[in-house]
């Protein structure tokens, strides 16, 4: 009875401080290199992804900033270079559209990606993912957990830029942190495209995130 009663106690002692947990308003994420993997078909004749290749990929998730000016988050065996700052694992699967792996612009990837923190927190998002380094996009919140769970409207993803190994390095904020942001921050340059009609409500979207095998990526 006593080990009973200490063992739902410790449960609902873990169970309080994981829904009174933060929430985090934005973060970042490094793709993992050795961790990408892509259908060998369709490709373009170059070896990069067609239109229709599958693939699936994890990262590192890190606080906002870390990966600011190029900094790098993944070494090349694909340890993070922060360990003692990754909050949690990064997934992403999905497939290539359009131009895919030849894009430079626009929609190239339809995907899902789940941010699974250390802590047991979830957030999922699914929708278009752009080529374009360094412009915003709205991507549509489809499901989180514990103190992400009362989230409305979507995630902002804005790419960084690629590593050495054809690693993505991203960051992501929360739509109505942005708009708050937007509305206190006298130097905002209006580059995120976010006004009341694109706000998102829970909405599903395309079962499915970027990458590419860094093994069939031409020379530069």
């Amino acid at each position: 009875m006593l080990k009973t009663l200490i063992s739902s106690s410790a449960l609902i002692l873990s169970m309080t401080s994981f829904a009174q947990a933060d929430a985090l308003t934005a973060f970042d994420v490094a793709e993992d290199h050795t961790r990408i993997h892509m259908a060998a078909a369709p490709v373009h004749e170059n070896g990069m992804p067609a239109h229709g290749n599958a693939f699936v990929s994890q990262g590192y998730i890190y606080p906002e900033g870390t990966l600011a000016d190029g900094v790098v988050g993944v070494q090349e065996d694909g340890s993070p270079v922060f360990p003692e700052l990754v909050l949690g694992t990064w997934t992403c699967d999905g497939y290539f559209v359009g131009e895919a792996g030849n894009a430079t612009t626009g929609v190239w990837v339809i995907s899902r990606q789940v941010f699974a923190f250390d802590d047991g927190a979830t957030i999922i998002t699914q929708g278009t993912e752009i080529a374009d380094i360094g412009k915003a996009n709205l991507r549509p919140v489809t499901g989180a957990t514990g103190p992400y769970a009362e989230i409305d409207g979507g995630m902002i993803q804005t790419t960084l830029g690629f590593n050495d190994f054809w690693g993505l390095s991203a960051t992501y904020t929360f739509e109505d942190h942005a708009m708050e942001e937007e509305a206190h921050d006298a130097s905002y340059d209006g580059h995120n495209p976010i006004d009341d009609d694109d706000h998102l409500e829970w909405d599903s979207g395309v079962p499915v995130g970027p990458v590419f095998d860094a093994s069939v990526i031409p020379s530069i």
